[in-house]
C-alpha cells in the first residue's frame, strides 16, 4: 500500500499594513517560487537599437509570463482599497516599489 504525501502549499502572505513584516514574508514566499529576481531587478529588456535574437525573445517572453504570475500573487496579497492605487503599475517590480 502506497503512502500518501501531504504537501501543503504555502499561503500567500496578506498585506496588513505592516509593510516591513509583510515584505519580509512576501520576499521569502517569492524566493521559494524562484520569482524574486523579477521583483528585485525587473524584466530584462533587449538592447537598444538591436533586433533581439529568437533566444532573447523567448527569454523576455518567459520573464513576462513569470512577471504575470508574481503580479497575481501580489494582487491576491493586497486588499482592494490598496490594490486600486497600484492598478496602473505595469510590472511586479513597479508594484513592489510603490508598496515600499
Amino acid at each position: 500500500m502506497a503512502s500518501e504525501s501531504s504537501f501543503v502549499q504555502p499561503a500567500i502572505p496578506k498585506f496588513d499594513g505592516h509593510s516591513d513584516h509583510w515584505s519580509m514574508l512576501m520576499e521569502n514566499f517569492l524566493r521559494s517560487k524562484e520569482y524574486w529576481s523579477l521583483v528585485a531587478t525587473g524584466i530584462p529588456a533587449a538592447a537598444e537599437g538591436m533586433d533581439p535574437t529568437e533566444e532573447q525573445r523567448k527569454t523576455i517572453e518567459d520573464h513576462r509570463l513569470k512577471d504575470l504570475k508574481v503580479k497575481n500573487y501580489l494582487f491576491q496579497a493586497i486588499d482592494r482599497s490598496i490594490l486600486e492605487t497600484i492598478l496602473k503599475k505595469d510590472t511586479s517590480k513597479d508594484i513592489w516599489d510603490s508598496l515600499k
